[in-house]
């Protein structure tokens, strides 16, 4: 399957991601993940994004569709990939768009998963993190909480709320999505593309998304 998922942070996108990858061997990929590999494969693209990163600057388009087209043509990709995160604006998508071509690529589909905004913000502000940075296990104080409060399970640690889970940090993310993000939906409802979920499950929206493709 070749896809793109859509949705606020929080919606679930990484956990959807890994259970289709674990159904039929697609490759996830996020920006993060392409230009932290280029990064560290010392490519010529890889880099001038370093340049970009270590000044605290947002890396250009240009240089991330660039390194994009590298990661689309590695051999891994050849059973299908899932992106995840990208596109982030309209500009992206457009230039997403001409590189798919380019590459003779065709989209199964994308997936927005929508989850309410209320339902996010309990998710995240809930969610808890060890402080140790050879553990960082994740808990969450409404559905999995440690077995004894603020004391991680698996290594004693403290665990915490981190800096950008506070409801105050969640609602600026969440308002920067609407602003630049949210018009995708959009865009690829024009295209053909969209299939929205808001299955409240993550098995759910998979099962969504493979009922889809297999349609199509």
């Amino acid at each position: 399957m070749r896809l793109i998922l859509l949705g606020a942070p929080g919606a679930g996108k990484g956990t959807v991601a890994k259970l289709l990858t674990q159904f039929d061997g697609s490759i996830q990929i996020s920006t993060g993940d392409i230009l932290r590999g280029a990064v560290q494969a010392g490519t010529e693209l890889g880099k001038k994004a370093e340049a970009f990163m270590k000044a605290g600057d947002l890396v250009p388009d240009e240089l991330i569709m660039g390194i994009m087209e590298n990661r689309l043509q590695e051999p891994d990709c050849a059973k299908g990939f899932l992106l995840d995160g990208f596109p982030r604006t309209i500009p992206q998508a457009e230039a997403l768009k001409e590189l798919l071509k380019k590459l003779d690529i065709t989209l199964d589909v994308v997936a927005n998963i929508e989850v309410p905004r209320q339902e996010i913000l309990n998710r995240l502000t809930t969610r808890r993190t060890c402080v140790n940075t050879q553990c960082q296990a994740i808990y969450n104080v409404r559905s999995q909480p440690p077995k004894v409060e603020g004391v991680c399970d698996k290594c004693g640690s403290p665990i915490v709320q981190r800096d950008d889970e506070t409801e105050e940090a969640i609602s600026k993310r969440l308002d920067t999505y609407d602003a630049k993000t949210a018009p995708l939906i959009d865009f690829y409802r024009q295209e053909g593309l969209l299939l929205t979920v808001d299955s409240p499950s993550s098995e759910g929206v998979m099962n969504a998304i493979i009922a889809k493709i297999k349609k199509s």
